[in-house]
């Protein structure tokens, strides 16, 4: 039942081929003990069930829409056009993947907190990510009395990577009229975007937290989340939010220092995958990447990388064991398979 004087809360599902886990991910919504929300699904010309478990659900209950797209777009475009569908009067914003779900008090312990904190413009919580028998929380590290902090503060110690505890868009409520204020609420087309559109908007607003496991990610080889693991495209990521961004938050000599930082910490994964076997599409991304960002491939630094980590391989063989069992577990992980049982290779 909807209580007096509650703001109306829009929650987004933009979704391409979620059929297998969507119905879970729906029944999270409408679990919900917050009940004044709008539940907008759009399918991104998904060619499974997805749009009529979608439509099924949209005949059960008034306040579900859905919103079919004629071709595939990228999935930060479709996230965007989510964003613009909210309605006029719409308070908050709560994405919710197609493959996660939100735990019933979510929507009431953030608004509640939002409500009580009009200098709020993000509210985040815990986040339970896993699969299988892979199981850890996300967005830890705030003082437990720690309830809301500047969003300079945040997005500084972010970007100095003293702090991750920003989250992803289904551990996330935002403020409606910050995702009203332009067209594309995530800034870029990276599958990061959303932690970009975080030092955006939080520059001026500040940042709530509700110190509780409010939603569950599940992690499996279909998602966005596994493609960017896959090819570590966070350092990139950082990279590009440094740039963009930093002038707001660091210092020029810290943010040159950060930059710097980044750089090294790109080559360093770089020269570990070459004793991983990638194809010439792995490479060719990632010189691709260093280039939107301003920097020419560096094949010097590479191979004295690489023989670093080879010295190092040789003199440290418990590491080297330890480094093809977690890349053992991991691929079973990512492909869809049953992770092999620890110290396989021991």
């Amino acid at each position: 039942m909807i209580r007096p004087n509650e703001p109306l809360v829009s929650v987004l599902t933009p979704v391409y081929n979620g059929g297998e886990f969507l119905r879970e991910c729906v029944e999270s919504v409408l679990s919900q003990s917050y009940q004044n929300w709008e539940y907008i699904i759009v399918n991104n010309a998904s060619t499974d069930g997805t749009l009529d478990i979608a439509e099924e659900y949209s005949r059960r209950d008034s306040r579900i829409r859905i919103v079919s797209n004629d071709s595939v777009l990228p999935i930060i475009a479709n996230h965007n056009k989510a964003f613009g569908l909210i309605s006029s009067d719409s308070v908050y914003c709560k994405v919710v993947s197609a493959d996660d779900w939100i735990y019933p008090e979510c929507l009431e312990k953030m608004v509640s907190l939002a409500q009580f904190n009009p200098s709020v413009g993000m509210v985040g919580a815990y986040q339970l990510s896993g699969g299988r028998d892979v199981w850890y929380v996300r967005n830890v590290g705030l003082s437990y009395s720690q309830a809301i902090v500047p969003g300079r503060d945040i997005c500084r110690a972010h970007l100095l990577g003293m702090s991750r505890v920003l989250g992803n868009p289904t551990s996330l409520l935002y403020r409606s009229d910050l995702v009203r204020a332009t067209n594309d609420f995530f800034p870029n087309s990276t599958y990061e975007a959303d932690i970009s559109a975080c030092l955006k908007y939080l520059r001026y607003a500040d940042f709530g937290f509700v110190h509780q496991i409010l939603s569950h990610e599940r992690i499996h080889h279909h998602r966005a989340t596994t493609v960017s693991l896959e090819i570590n495209a966070y350092v990139a990521a950082e990279i590009g939010d440094c740039q963009a961004y930093g002038d707001w938050y660091l210092t020029k000599r810290e943010c040159e220092e950060r930059l710097g930082e980044l750089l090294d910490q790109y080559y360093a994964y770089l020269s570990a995958s070459a004793f991983k076997f990638k194809d010439r599409k792995f490479w060719a991304y990632h010189a691709e990447r260093l280039r939107d960002l301003g920097y020419q491939f560096d094949g010097w630094k590479l191979s004295r990388g690489i023989a670093a980590k080879a010295l190092d391989l040789s003199l440290n063989p418990k590491e080297t064991v330890q480094m093809l069992n977690r890349r053992v577990r991991l691929y079973y992980l990512l492909k869809g398979g049953r992770t092999p049982p620890r110290g396989r290779y021991c």
